[in-house]
């Protein structure tokens, strides 16, 4: 028994040297950073998110207003509704359905996908997201490092580009060569 635990440490003792000494002579060097923990650290990025609330809070005020105006107007149509004739009572749902429409493309326009808050997000943080690639990138090469991964997300966020297979794949997708 002490015969096989000393053989086992051995054995593991060897695959570990092994592996450092693999790893010294050109092997695979990963890093690992937190960019979340980097994007807070820059003042830049403090400052570019609190416009982007600020404008986002201003834009929220906007569609309050146009709700409360919608509710105003609704209870108001719901107690003279009785005394309208059917025209006057079209007039009003139709006045309604535009504030309705008013609020949806207002909504769109400022937080949809492709609204204002999402480009100003992307117009404010673009230098920001370089600021950092480049960053990573220069202490990459300086710590002679393969490949460096987000701690949070698990992204490649740099590699070499001696790492990257994609035309070697293709080639071998082209010539039907995939065994």
């Amino acid at each position: 028994m002490r015969r096989l635990v000393l053989f086992s440490t051995l054995i593991i003792f060897l695959v570990l040297f092994s592996f450092r000494a693999y790893s010294q002579k050109g092997g695979v060097s990963i890093g690992v950073v937190d960019i979340e923990t980097i994007v807070k650290s820059m003042p830049e990025a403090e400052s570019a998110d609190k416009m982007i609330k600020d404008i986002g809070l201003k834009y929220r005020d906007s569609l309050q207003a146009i709700e409360k105006e919608y509710v105003a107007k609704m209870e108001d149509y719901d107690k003279q509704k009785g005394m309208m004739t059917p025209e006057q009572q079209k007039k009003e749902q139709d006045n309604l359905k535009a504030i309705q429409v008013r609020y949806q493309q207002f909504q769109e326009e400022k937080f949809g996908v492709q609204g204002e808050i999402a480009q100003m997000r992307e117009k404010l943080l673009e230098p920001i997201r370089s600021k950092v690639r480049a960053a990573i990138e220069t202490v990459a090469k300086e710590e002679k490092l393969n490949f460096v991964l987000d701690k949070g997300s698990s992204a490649l966020l740099y590699s070499e580009d001696k790492s990257d297979i994609t035309f070697r794949v293709i080639d071998k997708i082209k010539r039907g060569d995939n065994k």
